[in-house]
């Protein structure tokens, strides 16, 4: 694991509690070193800063996604603001902790990008709902509602229009393809794409939903994505 972070507090404390964990931890302080240690020894997950001196975590997620780099990356923001989170998405990043946190979020959402980096396929979840899936096609394709995906290749359609999609979105985008039709509760989404209930005060699942809406919707065509007011979310061409 690659932790950067320029508050040398946060830095020694977050690798120690860690290291306790069962990481093994290399921490710098800043941007640079965060991309030339990426560089020289590739990490298994990267846990980046925001705000760094110089270069920044957004500009250290932006480089290496441009790099075609896919290491999963777990930013740490003081900033609360949509528009904020919304850029780290917009970077690459996978997801993200708000300053301050609690030590144990960590290590979930540590253990959820780890887990889905690890597996090909979806973990199974604890009272999942009974799944309708969309046909499977040849070579690990899905299909429902005007969207195609291929699973493998980790591209996804609407229609004939690729969209380019974070590793966040894409795993989103997928549970919902896979229960077309089905309303998807709050817990169950959490459970599927971070491992983990953030709680009924948590906007994490919002801020995703809103941002692959943008990228999915076209003028005058359906909305695919529908609330279902205090349940959750469906996937359906309406």
């Amino acid at each position: 694991m690659l932790l950067a972070e320029d508050d040398r507090a946060i830095r020694h404390a977050l690798e120690r509690a860690l290291t306790l964990e069962g990481y093994r931890v290399t921490a710098v302080a800043d941007g640079v070193e965060a991309l030339a240690q990426a560089h020289r020894t590739p990490p298994d997950v990267l846990v980046l800063d925001v705000m760094m001196p110089g270069i920044d975590g957004l500009q250290v997620c932006r480089v290496l996604r441009a790099e075609g780099d896919r290491t999963p990356i777990l930013m740490l923001t003081a900033l609360v603001e949509t528009q904020d989170r919304i850029a780290g998405l917009d970077a690459g990043a996978d997801d993200y902790v708000v300053k301050p946190f609690d030590v144990e979020e960590v290590f979930a959402r540590l253990r959820a990008l780890l887990r889905r980096t690890s597996s090909d396929g979806m973990a199974p979840a604890v009272g999942a709902v009974v799944r309708a899936p969309a046909p499977e096609l040849p070579e690990g394709r899905i299909e429902a509602a005007g969207l195609r995906m291929d699973i493998q290749a980790r591209r996804a359609w609407r229609g004939t229009r690729e969209l380019e999609l974070t590793r966040t979105e894409f795993e989103l985008l997928e549970l919902l393809v896979r229960n077309a039709g089905i309303v998807l509760d709050h817990s169950t989404i959490y459970d599927r794409i971070w491992g983990y209930d953030f709680g009924p005060g948590s906007k994490n699942l919002a801020v995703y939903v809103g941002y692959l809406r943008r990228k999915l919707d076209e003028p005058g065509a359906p909305q695919l994505i529908h609330t279902v007011r205090g349940v959750g979310y469906v996937l359906r061409e309406d």
